[in-house]
C-alpha cells in the first residue's frame, strides 16, 4: 500500500507527532478487514519515519472512537478457514505496537468498544475524552472478545476483566482510569489540548533513549525476574554508549534544553 492512498485511515505528521485517524464514523469506525489493513500500514509507516517520534492514535467523529470489528464479517459467505486467516491483521497490529520503537498515545475521543479497547490498550498512554465509555460487549450478541483478551489481561486485575468480559457491561471513564484502562479522563472542551500537550512531551524527548526504553519496557514484562534484571542491566550499559545521555546530563547541569543528536 502506497504512502496517501488510505481510504479508512487517516494519516497526518506534524511537529514530529503522526496522528493516525479511524475514519469510517458513519460505521462507529468498526474494524473492517480495509480498515486493519490500512491501520497495519500506516502504523508501520509511524514506525520507519525518521520524522516522527510520537503517534496519536484516534477516531474520527465526536461519540466512538471504535466499535469494535464489523459485525458483519462473522455473518459473511466465507469459508471457515478465510474467515481464520481474516483474524491475522489483529495479530500484526498487537505484535506491531510494542515494537514501533517511539511512544504512542490514544486519544479515545468516545466509546472504546470491543476490538476498539484492544488497540487503545495496545498504546503506551490512554486519555479518554469525558464521557467515553469502556466496554467488552461481545457476550452480549453471541461472541466473545477473544482476540484482545491477552491485552487487557496484561493492563487490568483479573477480576474486573472477568466482571467485563462475562457481564459485557460498560466502564465509566473514571472506572476506566481506577482499572488501568485510561490514565486519565479531560472534559470535551480541554480534550484536544491535553492531548497534543502529551503527545509534544513525547516528540520531545530523545528518540534513540525513547527507543531504547520503550523497547524494554515490553521485552521485560513476560520475562522472570533475574532474566529481566540482567536485561536490563544491558539496556542500561548500552545507553551509556549512546551521545544523548551525555548530552541529556550537561543540558540539565547547565539548566537549559538538550539538543538531542538521536545516538
Amino acid at each position: 500500500m502506497s504512502p496517501g492512498s488510505y481510504e479508512k485511515v487517516a494519516y497526518a505528521v506534524a511537529d514530529g507527532v503522526a496522528t493516525v485517524t479511524l475514519n469510517d464514523p458513519e460505521k462507529r469506525n468498526m474494524l473492517s478487514t480495509q480498515m486493519l489493513t490500512e491501520l497495519v500500514a500506516a502504523m508501520k509507516r509511524a514506525r520507519d519515519s525518521e520524522e516522527v517520534r510520537a503517534v496519536v492514535l484516534t477516531g474520527a467523529g465526536d461519540k466512538v472512537f471504535c466499535a469494535g470489528a464489523d459485525l458483519g464479517g462473522f455473518a459473511a459467505d466465507a469459508s471457515l478457514v478465510e474467515k481464520h486467516f481474516a483474524s491475522d491483521l489483529f495479530l500484526e497490529y498487537f505484535r506491531l505496537m510494542p515494537r514501533l520503537g517511539k511512544p504512542s498515545l490514544c486519544a479515545a475521543n468516545g466509546h472504546v468498544l470491543a476490538g476498539g479497547m484492544g488497540l487503545a490498550l495496545s498504546c503506551d498512554l490512554v486519555i479518554a475524552r469525558q464521557g467515553a465509555t469502556f466496554g467488552t460487549p461481545e457476550i452480549n450478541v453471541g461472541a466473545f472478545p477473544y482476540m484482545i483478551m491477552a491485552i487487557i489481561f496484561r493492563n487490568v486485575p483479573r477480576k474486573k476483566v472477568n466482571e467485563m468480559m462475562l457481564l459485557g457491561e460498560r466502564l465509566s471513564g473514571a472506572e476506566a482510569v481506577e482499572f488501568g484502562l485510561a490514565n486519565k479522563v479531560v472534559a470535551a472542551e480541554e480534550f484536544d489540548a491535553a492531548v497534543a500537550d502529551w503527545a509534544t512531551k513525547l516528540a520531545a524527548k530523545s528518540p534513540v533513549l525513547m527507543r531504547l526504553g520503550h523497547d524494554a519496557i515490553y521485552r521485560q514484562q513476560d520475562m522472570a525476574l533475574d532474566d529481566a534484571l540482567d536485561y536490563l542491566r544491558s539496556q542500561l550499559t548500552l545507553t551509556f554508549s549512546t551521545e544523548d545521555i551525555v548530552e541529556g546530563v550537561t543540558a540539565f547541569f547547565e539548566k537549559r534544553d538538550p539538543q538531542w543528536k538521536g545516538r
